[in-house]
């Protein structure tokens, strides 16, 4: 990239995080300094701010770097994770939503602890949570690498390396001083950023097509290389039996691990009342919707603008191709159009993975303060503040994330996410629907629902192509490979419902009648919600 990319992207970047940070310092001289207001910014935002605030925080680098690269690489097959991450909100809206507003106070532990012994369920819950955020938080950093590296023009690793630090390390100060209220704002103004510069981009291929979306297509499928199989079933997920297990494994992940994304679930106890929780879904799913319609377009008009050989060239993952597709559209290399136009969308990247990163580092410093540190500290010592250990918590997160994110640099982010979406689904989702919806449920049975869930999960990973055994894996040069799909939700999530069913029926705990009543009372009226 010429100088002129650099600067301005550097500049249009640097005066997104100024902003930012301007927002965070004036929140943290005005707030209260309460537990409500670090976790939950005092439950005062609108269905419309949350909506904002969702979508943005939904929104992340996975869709708007990850997606767009996967359907210009792989046509079709790449709209799978448009659909999933889209039919997801469904689940969202008419299970989880409302009820979890009702039934909790500020993580995903509250809802489950409402009627169990706290203690264990705390800490597998937030052991859960916890996964399951760095595994997100890993996609966002090397979406940040990817970026990086087009931007200055280079591949140099030391520069990776230390925009992954950057990026951590601001992450950090936004948790730390601004709390839910500060990253709530950051994610409104990110969302209303990146779906101005989604919009701009989709009229301009539009434009370049004359409005024709067949001409669209057909040129991409051309360009493709594949010709008609560009535009069907089975060229990323079709090659053999193995590849369609593992596209079912994936759908599965998508569309049932969103209600289980503790970032998504801490959302709903920002606003007041679960009415205006399930009207921040209605206007996050509207956001969302669009948002994803115009990736398709994007995807399709990389491929048949850039060409996939190209996209590749940039990025193996694919995670390049809208910023390159910007350069295209603003006239080319060297073009003030195309560098003004790539500068906004890397700087819009960079605002995206920003912003996602700090609701996903604090839903995670969360469960480590208000589940996992108030389960385990020892009695009879002096307590710290929940609040103070968020913070440090955020820092212990933040250095994990880095680490992992240097590790897993060529992989695709929308891939990466998909692995989180996995975990969750596996492990959370069991133990909350369960809590919500079964009266026999008991302690045993939401302990060996998020063990039983999480464990394989993550272990099915590490035995998977995706770390060792292939040319693509994180650690190519050893073969640990046992487990033959990529994603593991086709047999971790029903592991992990399993479990939970079971653990329940080999209990001798008597499930308690009146606190089911009273979970159940509260989570559909919200009488004595917080």
């Amino acid at each position: 990239m010429t100088e002129e990319h650099q600067t301005l992207a550097l500049l249009l970047f640097s005066a997104f995080v100024a902003v930012t940070l301007g927002i965070t310092t004036w929140v943290s001289r005005n707030r209260r300094g309460s537990a409500e207001e670090f976790y939950a910014g005092g439950r005062l935002f609108s269905p419309m701010e949350n909506g904002f605030a969702i979508a943005g925080d939904y929104m992340s680098a996975a869709s708007f770097l990850g997606v767009t690269g996967l359907i210009a690489l792989f046509g079709y097959d790449g709209l799978l994770y448009v659909v999933g991450f889209l039919v997801a909100w469904l689940v969202v809206l008419f299970l989880v939503a409302e009820l979890v507003r009702n039934c909790g106070r500020f993580t995903l532990a509250d809802v489950v602890a409402a009627r169990m012994r706290e203690r264990p369920v705390r800490v597998a819950a937030g052991t859960s949570s916890v996964t399951v955020s760095v595994l997100y938080l890993v996609a966002q950093m090397v979406g940040a690498g990817s970026l990086v590296v087009l931007l200055l023009g280079g591949t140099s690793d030391a520069a990776r390396a230390w925009t992954v630090i950057g990026v951590g390390a601001l992450m950090v100060i936004y948790v730390s001083l601004g709390g839910m209220r500060a990253t709530t704002w950051i994610q409104i103004v990110k969302a209303v950023l990146l779906l101005g510069g989604t919009i701009a981009l989709t009229v301009l291929v539009l434009m370049r097509f004359h409005g024709d979306l067949n001409r669209l297509l057909l040129t991409a499928a051309e360009r493709s290389g594949h010709g008609a199989a560009f535009l069907a079933p089975g060229l990323k997920y079709g090659g053999d039996w193995t590849a369609r297990f593992d596209f079912i494994s994936l759908g599965l992940a998508l569309v049932l691990g969103t209600a289980g994304l503790p970032h998504i679930l801490s959302r709903f106890y920002t606003v007041p009342t679960a009415r205006a929780a399930r009207r921040s879904v209605v206007w996050a799913v509207g956001l969302i919707g669009g948002f994803y319609l115009m990736t398709i377009v994007l995807g399709f008009g990389a491929a048949a603008i850039l060409g996939p050989d190209t996209v590749r060239a940039s990025n193996a993952a694919g995670n390049t191709a809208v910023p390159l597709l910007a350069l295209d559209l603003g006239g080319g290399a060297g073009s003030t159009g195309g560098t003004v136009l790539f500068a906004i969308v890397a700087a819009v990247a960079f605002a995206t993975i920003l912003a996602v990163v700090a609701g996903i580092t604090l839903a995670s410093s969360a469960s480590v303060a208000h589940d996992l540190y108030a389960s385990l500290r020892r009695r009879g010592g002096k307590p710290r503040s929940e609040v103070t250990v968020a913070r440090i918590a955020a820092v212990g997160v933040g250095a994990v994330a880095i680490a992992l994110g240097l590790l897993a640099r060529d992989l695709n982010v929308a891939f990466l996410v998909g692995l989180a979406f996995a975990v969750a689904a596996s492990a959370n989702l069991p133990v909350l629907l369960y809590s919500l919806f079964w009266r026999g449920f008991t302690t045993r049975g939401a302990v060996w629902a998020v063990y039983g869930g999480l464990v394989p999960a993550v272990l099915l990973v590490v035995l998977s192509p995706v770390v060792s055994g292939s040319p693509d894996s994180l650690f190519p040069g050893i073969d640990l490979q046992f487990f033959p799909l990529q994603n593991p939700g086709l047999v971790s999530i029903p592991l992990g419902f399993l479990a939970g069913w079971l653990g329940t029926v080999t209990s001798a705990e008597v499930p308690d009648e009146v606190k089911h009543a009273e979970t159940e009372v509260r989570s559909l009226t919200g009488a004595g919600a917080a």
